[in-house]
């Protein structure tokens, strides 16, 4: 659990805004298995004033988490010199331009061209089983052999010269080596023949090393396929950006380019166009199709006030919106930063990888010395020998162990993001399937956030008095119970005074002063703080409507002497419609549920008795909820917090996992490990379940990339195994665990879509 201790402290961090440091991501290219990621680490993790780096093979590249006073100049010369290549991140750099280099042009064509020189040199042994005996001859096929081994296979050796300044090894160490094992014996073998004069049958290996290179060489090609449509998701979102708006300028409609357009800017929307920013409708109305940013299956219905989010399509009707925010702070940008950034994540479950993976290269050039030891000496067959060494070096290339987990990250991530759950780090996503205990926060999590003022009873002053200084207090304020205030004061008509000496207690309530006097207003804790006496009246009513599931706030006057209350507000606020399917799918997993609320006793055990929650706290502060939760982990349970408002950040940064709704406070999101687009409660048990399938294919892929060495290397070592045989089955390692965690894109919400 130490690493969890780290993020929640990285969130403390971000939330107290105490700590000088900040992120950056850099592309990082050369990399070719889990060896590489391990030197990249180390290397950036040597420039001092680096707290942390996270290096992803699937991606290609760097999460680095340093000091103010760090150059990226310094850091990308560190890479360097470690052998590889990094670069900076542009925002609006293609998110595979890179591997789309693999699929085009040279690459593709470095493929075919190595195949199609390969195929004479194994077009005899193919022609052997048809009893058919024909050798191409010996300068021939050294002619061929040489220019692939050093044109196609050139990248090999400067591979392995930097990882040699480096004093490192990697994947291409395996294969420079074992290949010109092969080429160099048969170069040996037509010397010695020549010399000798001999005339006997040559036997040369050049067809070895030529269909080794050709195959990593086409595996490398697959591979950079298959990672492509890992991040499909990504490509999915970054699609929704429009390059063009259209904008309302000095009475005039102007098409600009959307980089150029500015906060307070009138956009217009057409039918069936994408709404470039986001923003909220001054006017007309329409249906906006939101599915591929919330996973809302069905069309949004949006009317004048309403917002509307950059990337969404607009329905049939004709609408304009006042832009609140653009570029990099826009929200379908900020869910593809949120995406990339889990995808760029290392999971805890990598930690066995890395331990493996850095000391993996090492200990198969160990395993290949001695198995040429120890067939050249006991054999004395030196070019068996060889073959098997070669067999070893080549099947052993652990590019599978580096792409098993960052692939099922990838596409768990991304299949989760076009369902509505937005998954912040890997941590998140490995610790999820794993949850004991869920809590909930009641308003705007398992209710739907927009309660609605039901009672006024007033002591000693007049309705109207009541609702006014209420009003007055709230002004201002966005927490829901504040705005059904102002909502019916607004209906009334109420004219609401001038407020001073405005002061908010944290999980209470409100102070201020009005027209000279200090009013309260708050829940039933602060009652009690201040000793106030409630009319018996009062107190049956409160009971009558707590006991009905409304949440009561009280108004009081301090003066020098003594508080005197004035009155009594009740409030309702309906259910969500799938907050109980919710409840009831996380019992059947075995999860307890626990609802943790400020509001009072009676409200509480209404809720929870209708969505039959296991058990229920009230009149719980923030902090409260918070040390509620540390407690529960403190058993060794694995805890998530589910809440929506900035009074739930502690609780959700104090829990193993926080859930938020994205319908509620940035400051709730930004605490959490995981978002829900939708709002919807549903999601939660959906969240669960794609954590549960993609660490299910996590440790398939593990499995199969540890099974293809623990069965192939024995096998080489033992002369079982053909280089060339060892070769494809690396190949096919790499894609088989990129195709295994590719079919996650199939899955789908397991309690379907509800429109909350």
């Amino acid at each position: 659990m130490q690493q969890k201790s780290n993020l929640t402290n990285k969130n403390l961090s971000a939330l107290k805004n105490v700590d000088e440091t900040f992120e950056i991501e850099l592309n990082i290219e050369g990399m070719n298995c889990a060896s590489c990621v391990n030197h990249v680490e180390k290397a950036i993790k040597s420039v001092p004033g680096i707290i942390d780096a996270s290096v992803n093979l699937a991606t290609e590249k760097a999460l680095i988490s340093l000091h103010k006073n760090v150059k990226k100049t310094t850091i990308i010369s560190a890479v360097e010199k470690a052998g590889y290549k990094a670069s900076s991140v542009e925002i609006n750099t293609n998110e595979n331009s890179r591997i789309d280099k693999l699929q085009k042009g040279n690459e593709t064509w470095k493929v075919i061209i190595s195949a199609l020189i390969s195929f004479p040199l194994v077009l005899p042994m193919l022609l052997i089983p048809f009893s058919i005996h024909w050798m191409l001859n010996a300068w021939l096929q050294l002619a061929l052999a040489t220019f692939i081994q050093f044109y196609f296979g050139g990248r090999f050796y400067i591979s392995t010269w930097k990882a040699m300044r480096a004093k490192s090894a990697n994947m291409d160490v395996l294969v420079a080596l074992g290949t010109s094992a092969a080429y160099c014996m048969s170069v040996y073998q037509m010397i010695v023949n020549s010399m000798q004069n001999s005339g006997g049958v040559l036997h040369l290996y050049f067809e070895s090393s030529a269909v080794i290179i050709t195959l990593i060489l086409f595996g490398k090609w697959l591979e950079a396929r298959a990672k492509k449509k890992t991040s499909a998701a990504i490509r999915a979102l970054q699609s929704l950006r429009p390059d063009i708006a259209r904008v309302l300028r000095n009475g005039e409609e102007q098409e600009i380019s959307i980089h150029f357009v500015k906060i307070k800017d009138i956009v217009l929307v057409k039918p069936g166009e994408k709404i470039p920013v986001d923003g909220n409708i001054i006017e007309g109305f329409t249906q906006v199709d939101e599915s591929l940013i919330t996973g809302e299956s069905l069309p949004v219905d949006k009317v004048t006030g309403n917002k509307v989010t950059g990337g969404s399509i607009n329905g049939n009707g004709f609408i304009k919106v006042t832009t609140t925010a653009i570029g990099v702070e826009g929200t379908l940008a900020r869910i593809i930063r949120l995406v990339e950034s889990a995808q760029a994540a290392k999971a805890p479950i990598q930690k066995l990888v890395d331990k493996v993976s850095s000391i993996f290269v090492p200990i198969i050039l160990i395993i290949g010395l001695l198995t040429l030891l120890f067939w050249g000496i006991f054999s004395g067959n030196w070019e068996k020998a060889i073959l098997n060494t070669v067999a070893v070096l080549i099947i052993a290339c652990p590019c599978a162990l580096g792409l098993a987990t960052p692939t099922s990250i990838m596409v768990g991530t991304g299949v989760a993001a076009k369902h509505g759950i937005l998954i912040k780090d890997a941590e998140a996503l490995e610790l999820a399937y794993s949850i004991n205990i869920i809590a909930f926060d009641k308003t705007g999590t398992l209710t739907v956030g927009k309660p609605k003022l039901t009672h006024l009873l007033p002591f000693q002053i007049s309705e109207n008095e009541l609702l006014k200084v209420s009003a007055a207090l709230q002004t201002g304020s966005e927490h829901p119970l504040a705005k059904a205030i102002l909502i019916a004061a607004k209906e009334n008509e109420i004219q609401i005074p001038k407020i001073t000496n405005i002061q908010a207690l944290l999980g209470k309530g409100i102070s201020a002063t009005i027209e000279g006097k200090n009013y309260y207003l708050g829940s039933e804790q602060l009652l009690k703080e201040y000793n106030v006496d409630i009319n018996k009246d009062l107190i049956l009513a409160a009971q009558k409507f707590s006991s009905e599931g409304e949440s009561i706030s009280y108004l009081f006057e301090k003066d020098t002497d003594s508080c005197k209350l004035k009155g009594l507000l009740s409030f309702s606020d309906s259910l969500k419609s799938s907050a109980k399917e919710c409840i009831a799918s996380l019992q059947k997993l075995g999860i307890r549920t626990i609802l943790l609320t400020g509001d009072n006793a009676g409200s509480a055990q209404s809720i929870a008795k209708q969505l039959n929650i296991d058990r229920f706290y009230s009149n719980i502060l923030p902090e409260g909820k918070a040390a509620f939760i540390t407690q529960i982990k403190s058993t060794n349970t694995i805890v998530a917090m589910v809440g929506d408002g900035i009074n739930d950040a502690p609780a959700l940064v104090a829990a193993d996992i926080g859930i938020a709704m994205s319908t509620g406070t940035d400051a709730a999101m930004h605490a959490s490990g995981i978002t829900l687009l939708r709002g919807d409660p549903l999601l939660i048990p959906d969240a669960i379940d794609i954590s549960k399938k993609t660490f299910q294919k996590i440790r398939q892929n593990l499995f199969w990339a540890f099974i293809y060495n623990i069965i192939g290397i024995p096998l080489a070592a033992m002369g079982l195994l053909n280089p060339m045989v060892a070769g494809a089955a690396m190949a096919v390692s790499s894609v088989s665990v990129i195709s295994n965690a590719l079919l996650l894109k199939r899955w789908k919400p397991a309690n379907g879509i509800n429109n909350n």
